[in-house]
């Protein structure tokens, strides 16, 4: 064989080699279980809470897994905590509305009047079940918050925590106690709660509590029980405050999409979301967060702190004392154009059917 045949022959077998490696990738990926780049949708989700915390770590990536599992990998989350891609946690709203990122878990609350029909939820002891309230958030979610104050995102899940407890420095065992405290509130009307009761209120995301506390900067905080022992609350106030029957207040959380980028999803995708969020998806969120009060709680009792729960008649003093803020919230609403009084009937009827 001349050197010539040699070189092209040779030349030869390399173009079969190339073909047939051609064709062998392409059949990869036409091959069941691989997917090419195009058709892996790629989301992210921001929040602002360590990974490790209790709703991260408990409800949103059970969620994200079991939506990534659902599509068989052509959908996959990529999750940031603590704020990681910038910003403040008040940022998150406009985060997602903007696009800057497709997937938020947040409070409505941080961005105080910009969502006040959810604030509904929020009014002074309207709680005592989080599982069933938030299944009644979800349902006014549907019926009235999606087409109004939500409209330019996508609910994917509202639900509330377990009934709000006071975390302090000194003794709370009496309304004239609340004299003169500073106190971080988590809502607008908690704030106005607070400042009603003779506290000073003080908003701030719960990232900032420990600081706060360790600084000084305030003497307590409201805050469900579940989130006290991430943030080590009972190793820096040593008071706490529970309330009979409902509690104090409870916040309002959403996750939500961007509702371009799920609208640009294909319709099966679309569906595996759905399938994995909205009413029983949000009623669970809320009952994992109650149902993780009482380990935290005990946290605190083994700590040695003192829990204080007012009797019915100390109660009731509070709960008058909460309803200026009730019929400030209904004045307000009627300025906006808002029919608050129906609107409060409604929650509180959709909270009473679903046993919250």
């Amino acid at each position: 064989m001349s050197h010539r045949q040699s070189h092209d022959g040779g030349v030869d077998r390399g173009r079969r080699r190339l073909t047939l490696g051609a064709l062998g990738a392409a059949a990869a990926l036409a091959a069941p279980g691989v997917l090419r780049a195009a058709d892996v949708h790629v989301l992210r989700l921001h929040q602002f809470l360590p990974a490790q915390s209790f709703v991260p770590a408990q409800i949103l990536d059970p969620w994200a897994d079991a939506i990534e599992t659902a599509s068989e990998g052509r959908l996959r989350i990529q999750r940031f905590p603590s704020m990681q891609l910038g910003g403040k946690p008040p940022e998150l709203i406009d985060q997602i509305t903007d696009g800057i990122v497709d997937i938020i878990w947040t409070l409505p609350g941080y961005t105080p009047g910009r969502f006040p029909r959810i604030e509904a939820f929020e009014l002074p002891f309207q709680v005592r079940d989080a599982r069933g309230a938030s299944a009644a958030l979800w349902e006014i979610a549907e019926s009235d918050l999606s087409a109004t104050e939500f409209r330019a995102m996508k609910l994917l899940g509202t639900w509330v925590h377990g009934p709000g407890v006071l975390h302090v420095a000194r003794p709370v065992a009496r309304l004239e106690d609340m004299a003169g405290l500073r106190l971080r509130a988590p809502s607008r009307a908690t704030a106005l709660m607070l400042e009603g009761m003779g506290a000073q209120a003080l908003g701030m995301p719960v990232p900032a509590v420990p600081e706060a506390l360790a600084r000084g900067v305030i003497d307590g905080a409201l805050l469900p029980w579940e989130v006290t022992s991430s943030i080590k609350a009972p190793e820096l106030v040593h008071y706490h405050t529970e309330f009979p029957d409902r509690g104090i207040y409870v916040a309002s959380f959403i996750l939500a999409m961007n509702r371009t980028a799920f609208d640009r999803l294909p319709a099966d995708l679309q569906a595996v979301i759905e399938a994995q969020s909205g009413a029983a998806f949000s009623a669970q969120a809320g009952a994992l967060q109650q149902g993780a009060d009482a380990p935290a709680r005990e946290v605190a009792r083994d700590l040695g702190n003192q829990i204080t729960m007012l009797d019915a008649a100390e109660a009731a003093r509070w709960e008058a004392a909460g309803g200026p803020v009730i019929e400030r919230w209904l004045s307000e609403m009627a300025e906006a154009g808002i029919d608050g009084t129906d609107l409060l009937a409604r929650v509180r009827a959709a909270i009473a059917r679903h046993g919250g």
